[in-house]
């Protein structure tokens, strides 16, 4: 129980998910709507690294 998260710690971690979600979707969008194939893999790996840290906060919970 010494790794129990405080409702500040809480509410935090969930605005900290909320914008790594959104900055995944922005990401993986212009990834898909990007013309320069270079641009749109350096987006796609953006989105990537959004995602996996979605999924470390996510953990934490």
């Amino acid at each position: 129980m010494a790794n129990m998260l405080t409702t500040k710690e809480c509410t935090l971690i969930g605005d900290l998910l909320t914008l790594e979600e959104n900055a995944c979707k922005k990401a993986r969008l212009y990834s898909r709507i990007m013309t320069d194939p270079a641009l749109a893999e350096k987006m796609g790996k953006i989105a990537d690294n959004h995602e996996k840290r979605f999924n470390a906060l996510l953990e934490m919970l």
